[in-house]
């Protein structure tokens, strides 16, 4: 739901380029060389995906922090438009690089399938299950994401109110997919015993009660849904949906560790996204398209 729209007003704080909290301590933790070195923003959503990705996986990498908006030379090797996420692959002489978050997580998923046997999708045995999640992460970069900048973005009260209501709206879609996967993969009739029915689990994510288990549309969504939970709040005074099975999914999603070794401090977001809470000039790619009614970068 939307409260009466946020007249806070903009103190020009910038966005930070190194991480806090729980995120920065992962940060420290994975400085060693790698064969896959990840570049990453501290406060930005796509990056977290990935991040998130990786330690869920168990794949080694090399955490490489960079400030986006000065586009290093570094950061443009490996992603030619300058934005993060981005992976240079250094077993190769010389070093290949993969862009784009959603790019990134199809490889990381491919690659853990042969290295460390883990896995954020269904069996590869239910095609129909993956077909699902597969759904849910369309919802979400269709929907979602673009929903939570124009949101965010919005100046007048009664653009924000509309953005409210988007935002909402994609949430409530998510929502339906999650329960359309469990109820079409779980219910009676689909499988034959415990064993069965724990093999159809998998994959399914956090929004099973019981799995303990990120899922493909946890970690496609989680870092918006944080943000809304932190900068929404707080520029926009909206509240995410109170019903008592999505509290608990998305209790479980912001507790769990994989998630939680990838979030700074609250501080650092509300900092780092006042800009946008601003719509301030030249604040971002994201932005500027968001702006411009088109489809983000």
């Amino acid at each position: 739901m939307t409260d009466v729209p946020s007249r806070k007003a903009d103190t020009g704080r910038p966005y930070h380029t190194e991480a806090t909290g729980d995120a920065l301590i992962t940060v420290k933790n994975h400085q060693k060389d790698e064969d896959i070195t990840l570049f990453g923003g501290c406060f930005c959503p796509f990056v977290q995906r990935v991040w998130v990705a990786f330690e869920v996986l168990g794949i080694p990498y090399k955490y490489y922090e960079v400030d986006p908006y000065k586009k290093p030379k570094e950061l443009l090797e490996v992603s030619p438009k300058g934005l993060v996420p981005g992976l240079r692959l250094n077993r190769y002489t010389p070093p290949r690089s993969l862009n784009e978050s959603t790019v990134i997580l199809e490889y990381l998923e491919d690659l853990a399938a042969t290295t460390t046997k883990r896995s954020i999708l269904p069996l590869i045995t239910n095609p129909y299950a993956r077909g699902l999640l597969r759904l849910q992460a369309d919802h979400v970069n269709r929907y979602l994401v673009p929903a939570f900048y124009r949101y965010l973005q919005a100046q007048t009260e009664e653009k924000q109110i509309e953005g409210g209501t988007e935002f909402h709206d994609s949430l409530e879609g998510l929502v339906a997919l999650l329960e359309r996967a469990e109820r079409e993969i779980l219910e009676p009739g689909g499988a034959s015993g415990e064993g069965e029915l724990q093999a159809l689990r998998k994959g399914l994510g956090l929004w099973v009660p019981g799995e303990q288990d990120l899922g493909w549309a946890d970690i496609m969504a989680g870092p918006w849904l944080f943000r809304a939970k932190v900068v929404l709040t707080h520029y926009r005074g909206f509240q995410l949906p109170q019903g008592e099975r999505v509290k608990a999914w998305l209790d479980r999603l912001f507790e769990h560790p994989a998630f939680k070794a990838t979030c700074s401090t609250e501080q650092l977001y509300l900092d780092s996204y006042e800009r946008y809470a601003f719509n301030r000039p030249n604040t971002s790619m994201v932005a500027k398209a968001i702006n411009e009614g088109r489809a983000l970068p």
